[in-house]
């Protein structure tokens, strides 16, 4: 049997529609064509040296320090140097098209939708039973135990015991709506009383309410969504045609005409 193994381009096409990959692919496809589109109406540019900037920047995150690094990463991937520098070209593109769009447009939206940027840092333990919750409440309540020490006993999943079922600094809109309530109602630190869910009963624990500041951070976060928000919307009102869907169309057709 041959060591050697060739891969068509129609191989490659069955596979993604066999994978169920077609629809991704051709929104990544339109994302693309709707930004171009958009950045050469608004009449941006990008420069050699904004080429070379993000060109070492993209190199520095992957971690291509040599050129035979560079090299191997381009055949690893199928592109060919001027396929690298279009990768590059469409990566600042972006960035400078969200920020024409929106970066006028962060305050305002900001100071209108605040209460969804306000964070919390929380702990949790779900259990099955809302009585064993209760009890353990109480427990907590009455200090004859430590939120910790729940979680070592009742927590399954090896990391998220260890760290005392810590979930990290999540927005209002990363909780379950009757959890959010409850959560950015607290006054921490506090134990919240057992809260019932299709998923479980929620032991929390809120360690801090952190308000939103609307650091350079926030604002490249709001930028991104309100982006996210308008590239939905233009793709939703345009009718996507591929030679997929014209070849699918007339395959259709001439399977219907021999049935008929």
């Amino acid at each position: 049997m041959s060591n050697r193994l060739t891969i068509s381009y129609e191989d490659i096409i069955r596979n993604l529609k066999l994978s169920c990959q077609i629809p991704t692919v051709m929104e990544a496809i339109a994302t693309q064509k709707i930004i171009t589109e958009a950045a050469q109406k608004a009449g941006i540019k990008v420069s050699d040296e904004e080429l070379q900037q993000e060109g070492d920047r993209l190199r520095f995150a992957k971690k291509l320090v040599k050129a035979q690094d560079t090299w191997a990463w381009l055949k690893k991937h199928h592109l060919a140097l001027d396929e690298f520098e279009e990768l590059v070209h469409d990566s600042i593109l972006y960035k400078k098209l969200v920020n024409h769009l929106f970066a006028d447009k962060v305050e305002q939206f900001f100071y209108e939708h605040q209460l969804n940027y306000v964070a919390a840092v929380t702990y949790e333990v779900i259990f099955d039973q809302r009585d064993l919750a209760l009890e353990l409440f109480y427990a907590l309540q009455e200090g004859e135990t430590s939120f910790q020490s729940i979680a070592r006993e009742y927590i399954q999943e090896p990391e998220l015991r260890r760290s005392g079922g810590y979930q990290g600094t999540r927005r209002r809109t990363d909780f379950r709506p009757e959890i959010a309530s409850a959560v950015f109602a607290a006054n921490p630190p506090n134990i919240l009383k057992p809260i019932t869910t299709p998923k479980g009963v929620y032991l929390i624990w809120v360690e801090e309410i952190i308000q939103p500041k609307l650091d350079e951070q926030l604002r490249a976060t709001i930028q991104q969504e309100l982006f996210s928000l308008w590239l939905k919307q233009q793709i939703q009102t345009m009718e996507i045609i591929t030679q997929l869907d014209l070849f699918h169309n007339l395959r259709t057709s001439k399977e219907l005409r021999k049935k008929a």
